[in-house]
């Protein structure tokens, strides 16, 4: 860990890990901000288990949020520090029961404190959810890539292939995923990896990359985490399960979002078609509620890049401001 990084922490009023029981799983989280007194955020990463940019082992890696935030980092049952088999009895709600009970525990901790959920993909489902049974305790919501409904398999993403330079082979893998009734989560391995590679879905081109070498380093050099606990970033308990990946194939929160009583505002990527921005922008508008809002960022696709994370900053500190 280098000086600057430990200064950093030694400055921080708050930075600890706390265990919580959560959904009946006794987890570790990590507190991390400069003042006692601010806001809390609480990170939920997308995945389902994929704790980035944002885990338990980036103590002291985040100033520019931590001087403002008390951030905290929870790497969901199933990955990271927090590592377990998720076999299939697991649900959405199984997560969404999870997050409840640490905005409890953390308004327990922290009864006068602002309380944001700040959600990205998998975690704007638990943000949301968890939103709706918790309108006295959380006070906003910040989404990145949003899901809403028809996750991956829709005419946007079809249509976005098509138009790419995909072998021969490939279009008429993307042709039958298109004509099929039912998919599975190897269909979304196979579709995902398509996107990745032939579309800016997931990183616009003119737009900088997520420093990945520079995060990298930094869980490598945390004092909160184990080899085990890094390799469980990606190599982790979500890897067999199915169960979760059936139900969001399924998923349609327009609903819960619509019915959305708190401060929400929801962040894409404008070359985003995992989660549709397009979708997500024509929802919000006719929802009629005044309680969303919604912003486009350009160069951005659904994993936030250098840009992505600093509109997602200064939208963070409205919220401070607006309460």
């Amino acid at each position: 860990m280098n000086k600057k990084r430990r200064e950093i922490i030694s400055k921080n009023q708050i930075s600890r890990i706390t265990t919580y029981s959560l959904g009946g799983y006794e987890q570790r989280v990590l507190l991390d901000g400069k003042n006692k007194s601010n806001p809390i955020m609480l990170f939920l990463h997308g995945g389902p288990g994929m704790p980035i940019p944002f885990s338990v082992g980036c103590r002291g890696m985040f100033p520019e949020f931590t001087d403002r935030f008390i951030m905290v980092y929870w790497d969901q049952l199933g990955c990271g520090i927090n590592n377990y088999p998720i076999n299939d009895d697991f649900s959405i709600n199984t997560f969404v029961d999870m997050t409840v009970d640490l905005v409890m525990a953390l308004k327990h901790d922290f009864p006068d404190n602002q309380l944001i959920i700040f959600g990205v993909s998998w975690g704007s489902v638990l943000a949301a959810k968890a939103a709706v049974r918790l309108p006295g305790l959380v006070d906003n919501v910040l989404a990145y890539g949003q899901i809403l409904k028809d996750l991956f398999f829709n005419e946007e993403v079809y249509e976005a292939l098509r138009k790419t330079d995909l072998p021969p082979k490939a279009k008429r893998r993307v042709e039958a995923l298109r004509k099929a009734q039912v998919h599975n989560p190897d269909d979304i391995k196979e579709i995902a990896a398509l996107i990745r590679k032939y579309t800016e879905g997931y990183q616009a081109k003119s737009g900088d990359k997520m420093p990945m070498g520079t995060i990298i380093r930094g869980l490598l050099s945390s004092p909160d985490y184990s080899w085990k606990d890094f390799v469980a970033i990606v190599k982790n308990g979500f890897m067999k399960n199915k169960s979760i990946w059936n139900e969001l194939m399924q998923l349609d929160l327009s609903d819960v979002i619509k019915g959305i009583q708190i401060p929400y505002r929801i962040l894409q990527g404008n070359t985003d078609i995992v989660t549709s921005t397009k979708a997500v922008s024509a929802f919000v508008s006719e929802s009629s509620n005044d309680f969303l809002s919604f912003r486009m960022i350009n160069n951005s696709g659904h994993i936030p890049g250098p840009i992505g994370m600093q509109e997602l900053l200064s939208e963070s500190i409205k919220l401070i401001k607006e309460v």
